[in-house]
């Protein structure tokens, strides 16, 4: 009796065993989770998909789980009834009947597709509007200026963090539809996180959901609460952080569980036609850039200043100016001379920080190297009974999770190329190999001296004399006749502007002797570039008056031809210093923002690792 008893239970863990191999090899695994999770994430390959070529492609109708929405309210509305009676009464008259057979499903396609750009059409300025606007270089002249991208069949993931912005997200919609139909709906993935929006965003992503379902392309709507129901105790650049994380999980996802890499994500921001979008998709392919930023625009009092200077450093380091979009070439946003003279000429120019607007991001050089966006930790939560925490001078910069994303790509750049000589020495190429990776070719001397003083207790070396003198070269003397907007700490999008804002604080011209450390100007420089032609603007701007503004009504026959005006053949090393612009203290977006200016050095931020 005991003994088949025994061999019942055998059996039974027999049949289990072998229902769980059959489940594993022929079935994605998918861990179930209270919430449902795991009906939306992205399915791994099954065995016989391994055993034979895993499908990379992003084709929803092979693969249902690449269309996803989390975080519906799903609670009844107060007219849910009525509204389910009357689709269920237009399809069953006016679309049932006449889908009789498979000969009319490119009928009822194009039926669908012109009821969609119709519907888009109804708001704002919308993509079909943005080919009669000014540019540049014939770009909107050349019906075919962009054929090669879409002959390159690259994938791209589009990423929009929308937190209460109902008054464009339509136009975005608009736009991707755009992109869809150039690039191919199998070429794109979208992802959109709804932060905690209070307005009409949610009706919105409903919108969204039904046209992208529809076209077929691929996406993912999540709606996500904030991170804390006291706006006083909400510190926004963590807030900032956690929402880009979100919005880039099904990129990591899809790597992980499904091989496919995109070659670049767009981050969606505003109103951004889709011509200039994909100009600055062929600056960043053509500069092998790691980042590519439109330029943000915001109307104030009649006319339009740069936005979004709280992200954004010329390459010196220092903020942009919040110019207007019809300033003279001494008065224009970036700061430096090379910059403001590309820009005049509407060319690509280097820059230390950017983000302000649409921007392309390589995921090969941030994303899929492990970079994700941060924030820092030891600032004030107003919320609490507590004392303000005295900072060191040098302490990290507490500025936006976009500026600690840029100086996470300048140490990255460096450390990959350190990761290069080291793989080259290991196979005995030595030195010549290391001196071309980290650009020291010109510049031995000067690496020597820093790194071996003669004299500790001395006057710093010439080594150290020059780094302070680049330091101080570019810091903006105070006095008369100097810009007044240049250390008024604003971000137009992020908070009003600070009256009397005091300039931030000078580094000490003198730099202890002692701690030395390898110029940035050693270290490969990360590509982060900003596209002038691509402006952004937001509701109620008239995107005409901007676009006349910036490019007037002629042509820069010049440089008409070819992709060489796209290209930036120098690159400059990170500046030793920045303009730090941080928020100390929780109160969301709108909290008090101070200056000051602060040291950076790549060789110690590669110490620290």
């Amino acid at each position: 009796m005991i003994s088949l008893r025994r061999r019942s239970l055998s059996r039974v863990f027999f049949i289990a065993v072998c229902a769980f191999i059959v489940r594993w090899l022929f079935f994605s695994s998918s861990p179930t989770s209270a919430a449902g999770y795991a009906s939306h994430q992205i399915k791994e390959h099954n065995f016989i998909e391994r055993a034979t070529r895993p499908d990379k492609s992003l084709n929803v109708q092979r693969h249902q789980f690449l269309q996803a929405r989390m975080g519906r309210d799903e609670r009844d509305e107060l007219m849910g009834a009525q509204i389910r009676n009357g689709v269920e009464d237009y399809w069953e008259r006016f679309q049932m009947p006449y889908m009789v057979s498979k000969d009319t499903s490119s009928m009822d396609a194009q039926h669908v597709v012109g009821a969609i750009d119709q519907l888009l059409s109804l708001n704002g300025w919308v993509a079909a509007l943005c080919p009669t606007l000014t540019r540049p270089f014939g770009q909107n002249k050349h019906e075919h200026a962009y054929d090669d991208l879409v002959r390159e069949d690259h994938l791209y993931y589009i990423a929009i963090v929308i937190h209460s912005a109902d008054h464009f997200l339509v136009d975005q919609l608009a736009v991707i539809v755009q992109m869809a139909k150039r690039l191919g709906t199998n070429n794109l993935f979208v992802s959109m996180l709804d932060y905690d929006s209070t307005d009409s965003t949610e009706t919105l992503t409903d919108l969204c959901e039904a046209v992208l379902t529809l076209l077929g392309v691929p996406f993912r709507i999540r709606r996500v609460p904030g991170m804390t129901e006291d706006p006083s105790a909400a510190y926004y650049p963590l807030e900032e952080a956690h929402m880009r994380n979100l919005a880039l999980e099904p990129l990591r996802e899809l790597l992980q569980k499904r091989g496919i890499r995109f070659h670049r994500v767009i981050w969606l921001k505003g109103f951004t036609c889709p011509n200039d979008i994909l100009e600055t998709i062929k600056v960043s392919f053509v500069n092998e850039a790691a980042m590519v930023c439109g330029m943000d625009w915001a109307e104030h009092n009649g006319f339009f200043i740069f936005s979004d200077r709280w992200r954004t450093r010329d390459i010196d380091g220092d903020q942009f100016r919040q110019s207007k979009s019809s300033s003279k070439a001494e008065a224009v946003p970036p700061r430096d001379r090379l910059g403001a003279s590309r820009y005049a000429k509407h060319l690509p120019f280097q820059v230390f920080c950017c983000e302000s607007g649409t921007h392309v991001v390589d995921p090969e050089q941030s994303y899929y190297k492990g970079i994700e966006y941060r924030a820092g930790s030891d600032y004030h939560n107003l919320s609490r009974a507590e004392m303000v925490p005295m900072r060191d001078p040098d302490a990290p910069c507490l500025d936006s999770s976009q500026a600690w994303f840029c100086r996470d790509l300048w140490v990255r750049s460096a450390r990959d190329a350190m990761d290069e000589v080291d793989k080259v020495n290991n196979h005995g190429a030595g030195r010549l190999a290391r001196r071309a990776a980290v650009d020291v070719a010109a510049r031995e001397p000067e690496v020597v001296a820093a790194r071996e003083p003669a004299d500790p207790n001395a006057k710093a070396p010439e080594a150290a004399e020059g780094q302070a003198q680049a330091a101080a070269g570019r810091r903006k003397p105070a006095g008369p006749g100097v810009d007044a907007d240049a250390n008024a700490g604003s971000d137009y999008d992020a908070m009003p502007e600070e009256e009397g804002a005091e300039p931030p604080a000078e580094l000490d011209p003198f730099i202890d002797p002692v701690h030395l450390s390898m110029p940035n100007s050693v270290f490969r420089p990360a590509r982060i570039l900003v596209n002038p032609r691509c402006p952004t603007t937001y509701a109620g701007v008239s995107h005409t008056q901007l676009a006349l503004d910036l490019f007037g009504t002629g042509e820069d026959d010049a440089f008409h031809a070819g992709v060489g005006k796209y290209v930036l053949e120098d690159w400059e090393g990170a500046p030793e210093s920045f303009v730090c612009q941080e928020q100390r203290q929780t109160g969301g977006r709108k909290a008090t923002k101070t200056q000051r200016r602060l040291g950076f050095s790549i060789h110690d931020e590669l110490q620290r690792e």
